[in-house]
């Protein structure tokens, strides 16, 4: 299963796939994260690994998708992108395309691949978005991230067909100011979009997020009795239940 974890810059995306795939390797799939933030890659940097080759060197040749793949936490595997690369942030769509197949190609050897694009609207997210089976959006409480998460369902679902949606609130206050924001997006797509979207669930506020981050460690590996802990492992355990029975 392909997982497109996608929204505004600045909500945690990185954060939410990194946790939410240590999560799911931690209840026994094989899991693979990529970092499809192409130009701005940070996951390497998330983890404190340190990549001798990354996608860049693939797409030029140099090297294959299995060479530059590292070991992270609890086993996942992980597909470093490159930072300050600018040709990497302006594929082609054949571009976008050979790099979506190289990735089906290996798709026997994981049970979950999780995609943490790039902030925004771009070539780049759209792409790895069609491609997902799973979307998941991420949001905050904050008009920004609210606006940028319904223009990004509106392109997905008028341009390219897709209708199914998933919302993960993050940072959330409590479980009602997660519900609202969720109530408040479903109100406004009902009314304007024909397309369907699902609480995928929720992540508290918690400082023991922000400490992992500092010293590049995840929440669940230091703090796994935090309540933020708590909602990735929920998250995780969804996603683990829609995946096919063969995997399970």
């Amino acid at each position: 299963m392909k997982i497109a974890i996608s929204g505004k810059g600045g909500v945690g995306k990185t954060n939410v796939s990194i946790n939410l795939a240590v999560a799911l390797a931690d209840m026994g799939k094989r899991v693979m994260i990529l970092d499809a933030d192409l130009g701005l890659a940070n996951i390497d940097i998330a983890l404190g690994l340190h990549p001798e080759y990354d996608l860049s060197h693939v797409l030029r040749g140099e090297r294959s998708l299995s060479e530059v793949v590292l070991e992270g936490p609890a086993g996942i595997r992980v597909v470093p992108a490159s930072s300050g690369v600018q040709k990497m942030a302006e594929l082609s769509t054949a571009e976008h395309a050979g790099l979506i197949n190289a990735f089906s190609e290996i798709s026997n050897d994981i049970d979950v691949l999780v995609v943490d694009t790039a902030a925004g609207i771009s070539d780049t997210v759209i792409s790895f978005s069609r491609a997902a089976q799973e979307l998941v959006v991420v949001v905050c409480d904050e008009p920004a991230s609210i606006t940028d998460a319904y223009a990004l369902m509106k392109v997905l679902s008028l341009q390219y067909g897709i209708t199914r949606f998933n919302l993960l609130v993050n940072q959330a206050g409590s479980d009602k100011e997660a519900r609202e924001i969720f109530n408040h997006l479903q109100l406004v797509t009902h009314q304007f979009l024909d397309i369907s979207i699902h609480l995928k669930g929720h992540i508290f506020k918690d400082e023991n997020i922000a400490r992992g981050v500092r010293c590049q460690r995840m929440v669940s590996d230091i703090y796994p009795n935090s309540n933020a802990s708590d909602c990735f492992k929920a998250i995780a355990k969804q996603i683990y239940d829609t995946l096919p029975k063969s995997t399970q």
